[in-house]
């Protein structure tokens, strides 16, 4: 693989003299490197080391990002390298044609910071193409009499190669009658004419083979061959003649298809069918672009001609007669320049965005200027239009490069439309712009700014804890993390230990929020340092104080400071003189507020006084004067209550109570406050009255539910307890002794319940008398009544009636609280035990019994077992009273004793049977 040397040329423009140039004429260091390299290397292959020629290191390479900027990828830097590589065909005839010098431009772009270099890589020519015969065989006819010297115009062979590689020489094979002369055309191309040495002999030989052979100087060489028939002809005296040997003409390349070229002429000295000329091209088969009349020889165009594609033609004309005879001309016509192409702007390396912090003069993108014009009409002038922060400079021909020409601000603009105008200096002028959007990027160049200077917040204290107490604000004009703010404290005027118990801070939304509630007795006020910091790299951040007053809230009661208060609230006792005048001081009630403004405003007022008639206040200055003098009939002990109200809303007061005692010396005073106490406090008596109201309210209510209650239960059994009354007494009608003979039913409730079902007297019960029976709490009310009433006196009750108290169940009745027993607990056990207990009371009321089972029992262990004595049973015979009979019920402890009861008729008890049904 064959690699070209670099080579570096630092060229240095020449400052102009006159100032008012500089600005288009500014010095400016470019520097190009030059690279020269054979076509058809194969991809990958190296040219050179761009990195190392521009002076960069290997370690720079990724930070500085050399790339090459061109219209066609013919060239690539490797990133790891820096080596310039070849990354596609390159074919020198295709890309620069028959030009002698064919020479690659671009432009190597480096960023951080960014910068052109420009790159010109020369291709050298190697010998890859032959010549090569537009036909492989000619025919020529000659006449025998055709004289030595004569020249014929042979077909020529194209090389796409220059130089020594392209065809340098023709040859023609060895003969007697012919040799070979190469001739030049203006352009530098060559071709073959034959010219005959001896006259030809028809009759000796009629035809002559030749090989025409066209060769180049490359290394190998190459050559290829065509061959020549001539046929030799009978006589044809005089061969066609042109005019000139070689005819030139200048054509515009805007004509119109069709425009005579020129035309071209031969004559022929023979007569006759020999002086008939027809006129064609040599080589018809690569004419496209002009038409030859045959009969005139007008030479016309058949299309339009660019003379950016061909700038010339050569064409070979041949004139030939009626016998044969040929005669060849060369026409070669050029192709004038017109300003015909508008030139193009290409912007190339042109960046996504421009950082706004770019200093003056940074490269921004290359631009590249093309006419296909050539002279002064592929001359172009670029010019920048709008009052924009940029610039363009010339780098190199028809290279321009954008710079900026001042600060860029993308808060102000965040995009400009750069336009460029080109134009040339062709008549006319022809000119054409292109535009594109330049995008600013975001650099962290503003610091947020707070929507006010300082803050005053105002709270009122008793704040509820984690309220919001004020919000800041702070706005950022940069973009993304550059403009996104977040909120801090960053100092107080409190202890840092104790800020954060009182305030925090949303990082986000800059709300501050209260951590406690705020006292103003304890802090009036504090101030805030708070901080608006944005996410830019670096970060900017910019301060604000704000001052919280935290305002006073009526939370404080006053209190009183003179006269010095007991534990009670009172205050020990003022003596005041009896000849006391109106108007004189007596005491002053001294009180503060921890309060302040409004509710600290403390007003004096005298709520209660023995007499109000003989005292003053002073509203505010709580001064206690006497209205009037003191007279005989009043009490020389007085009692003012002072309520002390601060202006709040609602109002805070405090009261003191003082006592006030008229006399001239203190010994005159100490008997009354040793043997006459004072009177109590009215106000206190109230408040007990009121207690004590409320509890007895309270429970009437309850009495009054658990009656409606028992109602209401009562209600609801009422069938079943008349049921139980429907049973008959029998009464033995000889009752003359004194002894009640009766008989009675026990009913059981269905819920355990023992009642009386009924009770109806006998006939033979005197109508006298009435069967009255008691309930629990001892009322009377008569078991059967007579048809007719008679008015008895009967007997009181006896006072042994009712059980003793060691013979009541319950706690007042036990004396043994381990020896008693327990109820019965269930329902049978239950409704024994109150059959016999009323058996037990009928036995009573006959007087003789001694309901058995010794005392205390009433026969209860004898019936149903030792576990039931009058330790349980309800003491019922307190309830029963049986009127027109002395007879009453005796305890237990009074038939013991032989005694009997108190009271009574006289009438003697007697035994009897009892019938139970």
């Amino acid at each position: 693989m064959w690699e070209g040397a670099a080579e570096r040329h630092r060229v240095q423009r020449r400052p102009m003299l006159l100032p008012f140039l500089l600005p288009l004429f500014c010095t400016a260091l470019s520097e190009q490197i030059r690279y020269k390299i054979p076509e058809e290397m194969p991809t990958g292959s190296v040219v050179g080391n761009l990195a190392k020629d521009l002076g960069f290191s290997v370690q720079e390479l990724p930070t500085r990002k050399l790339r090459v900027s061109s219209e066609k990828p013919y060239f690539s830097v490797s990133a790891t390298s820096g080596e310039l590589l070849v990354s596609s065909r390159l074919d020198r005839e295709q890309i620069c044609g028959k030009k002698s010098l064919c020479v690659l431009e671009f432009e190597a772009i480096a960023e951080n910071p960014l910068n052109f270099y420009h790159v010109s890589v020369e291709l050298e020519d190697i010998n890859d193409h032959m010549p090569k015969f537009t036909h492989t065989s000619f025919e020529l006819q000659i006449s025998e009499s055709t004289k030595p010297g004569t020249r014929f115009i042979l077909g020529s062979a194209y090389d796409a190669d220059v130089g020594t590689n392209s065809l340098q020489n023709y040859q023609l094979s060895p003969n007697d009658h012919f040799s070979l002369v190469n001739k030049e055309k203006s352009d530098g191309s060559k071709y073959p004419e034959m010219v005959l040495k001896t006259p030809l002999d028809r009759e000796k030989q009629k035809s002559h083979h030749l090989t025409l052979t066209a060769l180049d100087f490359g290394h190998p060489p190459l050559n290829s061959t065509a061959q020549i028939q001539i046929l030799v002809t009978d006589a044809n005296d005089n061969p066609p003649v042109f005019s000139q040997d070689i005819y030139r003409v200048s054509l515009p390349e805007n004509v119109h298809p069709g425009t005579t070229v020129l035309r071209v002429a031969a004559t022929d000295q023979d007569e006759g069918v020999y002086s008939q000329i027809a006129y064609s091209f040599s080589e018809a088969g690569q004419i496209t672009q002009f038409n030859l009349d045959s009969n005139t020889g007008e030479i016309t165009t058949l299309d339009t001609l660019d003379f950016e594609e061909v700038k010339e033609y050569s064409l070979v004309l041949e004139a030939r007669d009626g016998g044969g005879m040929i005669a060849q001309c060369t026409v070669e016509i050029d192709v004038l320049d017109e300003n015909d192409h508008i030139p193009e702007v290409l912007f190339q390396s042109l960046p996504d965005l421009v950082m706004e912090d770019a200093e003056p003069g940074t490269h921004i993108a290359l631009l590249k200027t093309q006419d296909k014009d050539s002279g002064r009409n592929g001359e172009v002038i670029c010019k920048l239009e709008g009052g924009v922060p940029f610039k363009i400079l010339t780098s190199s021909r028809n290279t321009y490069k954008l710079v900026t020409d001042g600060v860029l601000d993308r808060e102000q603009n965040p995009e400009y439309n750069i336009t460029i105008r080109a134009t040339d200096k062709g008549e006319p002028p022809l000119s054409s712009s292109s535009s594109v959007i330049l995008h600013i990027g975001d650099v962290n160049d503003n610091a947020p700014v707070f929507t006010k200077v300082s803050y005053l917040v105002h709270v009122a204290e008793n704040n509820p804890p984690g309220a919001s107490i004020a919000q800041v604000s702070a706005s950022d004009p940069d973009l993304g993390p550059n403009g996104d703010v977040s909120y801090s404290i960053i100092a107080s005027d409190l202890e840092p230990k104790s800020l954060w118990s009182y305030v925090t801070m949303n990082a986000q939304s800059g709300v501050v929020f209260a951590q406690r509630a705020f006292d103003h007795e304890q802090l009036r006020s504090f101030q805030l340092t708070l901080q608006a910091r944005d996410q830019g790299s670096p970060a900017l951040s910019a301060n604000v104080s704000m001052r919280i007053l935290v305002g006073d809230r009526n939370d404080n009661a006053p209190r009183v400071l003179y006269p010095a208060l007991e534990p009670d609230g009172s205050a020990l006792f003022d003596m005041v003189p009896r000849a006391a005048e109106p108007g004189y001081l007596i005491t002053k009630v001294v009180a503060v507020d921890a309060d302040s403004g409004h509710n600290a405003w403390l007003s004096y007022h005298m709520l209660q006084a023995s007499d109000p008639g003989l005292f003053s206040l002073g509203l505010r200055t709580g001064e206690v004067r006497t209205a009037r003098a003191l007279g005989d009939r009043d009490s020389a002990r007085q009692r003012l209550l002072v309520a002390v109200r601060d202006g709040g809303q609602p109002p805070l007061s405090a009261t003191a109570t003082l006592h006030l005692i008229f006399a001239d010396s203190l010994q005159e005073v100490l008997p009354d406050l040793r043997d006459d106490p004072l009177p109590p406090d009215p106000q206190a008596e109230l408040q007990f009255y009121l207690v004590v109201a409320l509890a007895l309210i309270s429970v009437l209510f309850l009495l009054a539910v658990i009656l409606a209650i028992a109602l209401r239960l009562r209600h609801s059994s009422s069938s079943s307890v008349w049921g139980c009354f429907q049973s008959e007494v029998v009464v033995p009608p000889n009752y003359s002794d004194g002894t009640l003979s009766y008989s009675y039913n026990l009913c059981a409730a269905p819920m355990g319940k023992a009642e009386f079902n009924s009770l109806t007297c006998n006939d033979q019960l005197n109508s006298g008398q009435d069967i009255l029976f008691g309930d629990s709490a001892g009322a009377l009310f008569p078991l059967c009544n007579s048809s007719e009433s008679t008015s008895h006196q009967q007997a009181p009750p006896n006072t042994d009636w009712r059980f003793s108290q060691a013979q009541r169940p319950g706690t007042s009745g036990s004396q043994n609280g381990d020896e008693t027993g327990t109820w019965p607990n269930n329902q049978f056990d239950t409704e024994m035990l109150q059959a016999m207990i009323l058996a037990s009371a009928s036995e009573a009321a006959d007087g003789s019994s001694t309901l058995g089972g010794g005392a205390g029992t009433m026969g209860l262990s004898a019936r149903y077992g030792p576990q039931f004595t009058l330790q349980h049973v309800p003491d019922y015979r307190q309830n029963v009273y049986i009127p027109g009979s002395n007879a009453t019920l005796t305890n237990a402890a009074g038939k013991r004793d032989g005694k009997a009861p108190a009271g009574g008729n006289g009438n003697k008890k007697k035994s009897g049977k009892k019938e139970k049904k």
